[in-house]
């Protein structure tokens, strides 16, 4: 007391501000209080999980499933990657060009087919119709765009048509990335 009458401070004000501020500190409490009582029932609610399922069992569940999806996905890429070199050699390029090759008939009865892999190796299929001869068919083989023999006019423009189709390529160039 001696301290208060040294300061002048009359101790009645000393008393109501403690009051005052205890009253604070009471609702403050009040309010942290009501709050962790809604984040106890969100935190209850959230381990329960739906339908009284607890949230370890949930979280094992959906680990299990991506472990499934995982060997799912593996068994997908090594099925693509078969499937990609089983491509490698198939026929996926074509070019067709009908003509007629005597000027006889007035019909484009002849025709040449090239069929062409992805790496362009394939051969080129001429078949020449004659009204009075009847048919000759002729094949020559393609590698790398490349025919090692004398193309036709009608050939080497079925060979350009086929080498412009995309095929798989560009599959094939992305995997080697």
């Amino acid at each position: 007391m001696d301290l208060f009458n040294q300061f002048g401070i009359d101790i009645g004000y000393v008393i109501i501000g403690m009051a005052g501020v205890i009253l604070l500190l009471f609702i403050l409490l009040i309010v942290t209080m009501v709050k962790d009582a809604g984040t106890r029932k969100k935190y209850r609610k959230f381990m329960d999980g739906e339908n009284g399922k607890n949230l370890e069992k949930a979280i094992l569940d959906k680990f299990s499933a991506i472990d499934v999806l995982e060997a799912d996905v593996n068994k997908i890429n090594s099925n693509i990657k078969a499937i990609n070199g089983q491509l490698a050699t198939a026929y996926q390029k074509i070019g067709l060009v009908k003509y007629d090759a005597f000027k006889e008939i007035g019909g484009k009865l002849s025709f040449v087919l090239v069929l062409l892999t992805a790496e362009n190796n394939g051969f080129i299929l001429n078949s020449m119709h004659s009204s009075k001869d009847g048919c000759y068919t002729y094949t020559k083989e393609v590698i790398n765009g490349e025919a090692f023999v004398i193309l036709s006019e009608e050939e080497q423009q079925a060979l350009d048509e086929a080498k412009a189709n995309t095929g798989l390529k560009n599959l094939y160039d992305i995997e080697k990335r």
